[in-house]
């Protein structure tokens, strides 16, 4: 009787890799065993990033909202704790984009909470 092997989902998983890699310079796209590793790692880093991205941002916003209310002469920790005294639930992504695109807002902000 003849050896058998499941040459479907074997191919299947290849071609899925393949198609993974597709776009990836030279062997990493064109040789299965450095395609694999090769898309294993970039996994990772997708993985990792998707975490790093969200402190990016909470970054930057921190950073936009410092840089308005220092316009209005208020220090960011303080705004924040006047906000959270004051009971006023804007999260930091609202308040940069207030900051950035709409200072009059923000300003209405700064002055209900000093």
């Amino acid at each position: 009787m003849p050896r058998s092997v499941n040459a479907v989902a074997s191919r299947r998983r290849r071609k899925r890799i393949m198609n993974l890699a597709k776009g990836y310079w030279g062997s990493r796209s064109k040789v299965y065993t450095i395609a694999k590793n090769t898309v294993e790692k970039g996994l990772q880093y997708a993985y990792r990033d998707r975490k790093t991205k969200k402190r990016e941002f909470r970054a930057l916003w921190i950073q936009r909202i410092n840089a308005g209310a220092r316009q209005h002469g208020i220090s960011y920790s303080q705004l924040i704790g006047k906000l959270a005294a004051k009971e006023i639930g804007l999260n930091r992504k609202v308040l940069a984009d207030l900051a950035m695109n709409h200072p009059d807002a923000f300003k209405a902000i700064i002055d209900a909470v000093k």
